[in-house]
């Protein structure tokens, strides 16, 4: 099984993806950690080739539940994917747990991927690359393109599931993990 997990940022995908990797005995993919460099630096935009050889080197794995929106490597993570799991939670919901998360994160210091050092401060709230502006700018196009991607033939291969409350995700998981 390998199941990609998509949705706009702030909506959970990397909890659910490492929850359904460990449920399913995958690797946990977490395309931000691969992307995000010590100092904030973005493979994705100043190493793009490296950024897909990273990304198309995880995703050989058999068993793998990955997670992020990164279009550069989206056709690799697709190539492979046996499942698409659409994370289509209401604006609200979702920008109450981006909220809370860049709180929680920015008074803890909280190193977000190891050995990077980068870490939320409340001083970048206002940027608008934060992930508080990010998902409330980018919701409705981030939508948009999941809802194109679930209607493309060309994905006709792969499973898709699309959640719309977060009490979905954890029967889909148990579901996912004996099936």
């Amino acid at each position: 099984m390998r199941v990609s997990v998509t949705g706009t940022s702030g909506s959970g995908k990397t909890t659910f993806a490492r929850t359904l990797a460990a449920a399913v005995g995958g690797a946990h993919i977490d395309l931000d950690a691969i992307n995000w460099q010590a100092g904030w630096y973005d493979l994705n935009r100043n190493e793009p080739e490296e950024f897909r050889r990273r990304v198309a080197a995880a995703v050989a794995a058999e068993r793998w539940a990955a997670c992020g929106n990164y279009s550069r490597v989206r056709d690799l993570i697709q190539a492979r994917a046996t499942h698409i799991v659409w994370l289509d939670y209401p604006k609200w919901i979702v920008m109450a747990r981006v909220f809370r998360r860049s709180f929680a994160r920015a008074w803890s210091g909280e190193e977000l991927w190891p050995g990077t050092g980068n870490t939320e401060t409340f001083a970048r709230w206002l940027d608008a690359e934060h992930p508080i502006r990010w998902a409330w700018d980018t919701y409705a196009l981030r939508r948009e393109k999941n809802a194109a991607e679930f209607a493309d033939p060309a994905l006709a291969h792969v499973q898709k599931i699309r959640l719309t409350h977060p009490r979905e995700a954890g029967p889909l998981i148990r579901r996912l993990a004996v099936g």
